[in-house]
């Protein structure tokens, strides 16, 4: 018995595991008995001839001595003998923390750093300003129902269990190339996600069943000897001799001390009062580029048919997926974040701000898709002092507040009004999904010039690469400004801040991670980086 690993297999949209394995066999001139076991290791949807759709399989095929002997030697297959490989142990240091190893924040980061040092015996206290996961959903309802102008500050969207990106997608799509990654999708599987992540070209999990795979991961770490506590929010840190000593915590309407050897900081980057407590304290960061933009809702079944042509209504294919990038002079505007069948939400985390994001659910069946539109943003457009992005977004939130009437709706207009530069009357064929509701205005008041042609710009070239997407009707919803982080923590390459000992930057809200995978990556990295320096807890 031999694996070996073949790229580029055929497999129909109709077809049956069974149906796959045979035609596997047949074009690779083995018999069917000689297949033992397939393990898909990556499928994509190849979609360029949209009369001729099918899935594209890189698979782990263990046969019998002499089919894999045939199937090496092909040279039409390029195939590979697969051998076992496991991951290095992380080797453990031998210091005894002074103090408990205390992770603040419990988005994907926070979640992977702490259930890493949890399971190797190190007991990390986890704190989240936020609430656990049932008690966060009826607080986000209640903004998004309209019932009160402004999100509790410490219990929304951008804050709580799972962090931000549980109201999302739940895209596991990432750019980074890290042997961490296989590990963080088969901790998500045991925790509750579809097994079908751990091979799928763009993965998701869905914000409803993202839900409880958080919790669970929660439940985990707490198992394997973690403490975590909610509504405990950062509030300042006690610095030694250019070491963090103690963090100090607000919870049930006191504060307390907690001593620490460690700090790591996954606060996301909506987390901004604790950023500047963090920057009063002398902790070294800088701006970063980011960008900043709209929403875009179109029909789902406009992007199925630019993408899928006659084939659009094939049950297996589901709501079709795009990303599109375009050039506004020296700037970069592309599409992120694209939600089929999903909704624009509501998302932001303090009191005067409209913030919007998109969501869906794992079956991706709502009738509209929404992506950001979004145009490059760089510290020459809004100052290099380490802070000022995060002014000049809270001046672009406060903007859009009142430009959707300051009672919690969002400014919006249909693309053919934003493209002519004029007030917008309502869509006729695109209904929001945004809630509590948007207000149909003259959306460039409430944004940047150069933004809104970068948007423009965008729109006309999308329109050329994607049939339909410059229609008049579909609708533009503002302010699209959490991409990612305006500032970095800067670390040094053991992941600790170069400016304050025992303190590990992790995640989006440091400025090092573009989602729920690199953030999960950067929260394990960080994890064994203190581990190969302190002893686990006895």
């Amino acid at each position: 018995m031999k694996t070996v690993y073949i790229q580029n297999l055929r497999k129909e949209l109709d077809a049956t595991d069974e149906s796959f394995a045979a035609s596997c066999c047949k074009k690779l001139g083995i018999p069917h008995d000689a297949l033992i076991r397939m393990r898909i290791v990556r499928q994509s949807l190849d979609a360029r001839k949209k009369q001729d759709i099918f899935y594209c399989i890189h698979a782990e095929l263990t046969l019998t001595d002499a089919a894999a002997k045939r199937v090496l030697h092909d040279p039409k297959w390029k195939a590979e003998t697969v051998t076992a490989t496991e991951p290095e142990p992380i080797p453990f240091g031998t210091k005894q923390p002074e103090g408990r190893i205390i992770v603040t924040g419990l988005g994907p980061g926070g979640l992977f750093a702490a259930l890493t040092l949890a399971e190797n015996g190190y007991r990390p206290l986890v704190i989240e300003r936020g609430r656990p996961i049932e008690e966060r959903v009826k607080d986000v309802e209640t903004y998004w129902s309209g019932r009160v102008a402004n999100p509790d500050p410490d219990s929304n969207v951008a804050f709580g269990e799972g962090g931000a990106g549980t109201f999302s997608d739940g895209k596991l799509t990432t750019r980074i190339r890290d042997p961490h990654i296989d590990g963080v999708l088969k901790e998500l599987i045991k925790s509750g996600a579809p097994e079908e992540i751990a091979y799928l070209a763009k993965p998701h999990i869905g914000t409803d069943r993202l839900r409880t795979v958080v919790g669970d991961l929660r439940k985990r770490i707490e198992a394997a000897g973690g403490e975590v506590r909610f509504s405990a929010k950062l509030t300042d840190v006690r610095v030694t001799d250019g070491r963090i000593t103690a963090a100090c915590i607000r919870e049930d309407g006191r504060t307390v001390w907690e001593p620490c050897a460690a700090l790591l900081l996954a606060i996301g980057h909506g987390a901004r009062d604790t950023a500047r407590m963090l920057f009063d304290k002398g902790v070294a960061m800088a701006p970063k580029a980011f960008a900043i933009g709209v929403r875009a809702e179109h029909p789902q079944s406009l992007v199925n048919i630019s993408q899928y042509g006659p084939m659009a209504d094939h049950p297996r294919l589901g709501a079709a997926e795009y990303r599109l990038t375009a050039r506004s002079g020296e700037r970069g505007v592309y599409t992120f974040c694209m939600c089929p069948g999903g909704q624009v939400v509501a998302s932001a985390s303090g009191p005067e701000q409209v913030v919007v994001n998109g969501m869906s659910n794992f079956a991706r069946d709502g009738r509209n898709a929404n992506a950001a539109v979004v145009v490059q943003i760089t510290p020459e457009d809004f100052g290099t002092h380490p802070l000022d992005g995060l002014s000049y977004l809270d001046r672009l939130e406060r903007n859009a507040f009142f430009a959707g009437g300051a009672d919690g709706t969002a400014p919006a207009s249909t693309v053919g009004a934003f493209l002519r530069d004029e007030a917008s009357k309502a869509s006729r064929s695109v209904e929001p999904t945004y809630r509590p509701g948007v207000r149909y205005t003259k959306l460039s008041d409430c944004l940047p010039d150069f933004v809104s042609a970068g948007i423009r710009d965008g729109l006309r070239a999308f329109g050329r690469q994607l049939r339909g997407y410059d229609m008049e009707d579909a609708v533009l919803t503002a302010v699209e400004s959490r991409t990612s982080s305006p500032l970095r923590i800067l670390r040094d390459s053991g992941m600790e801040s170069v400016s304050h000992k025992g303190l590990y930057p992790v995640g989006e809200g440091a400025g090092y991670a573009g989602g729920i995978v690199s953030a999960a990556v950067d929260g394990v990295k960080a994890a064994e980086a203190v581990m190969r320096i302190f002893a686990p807890v006895s």
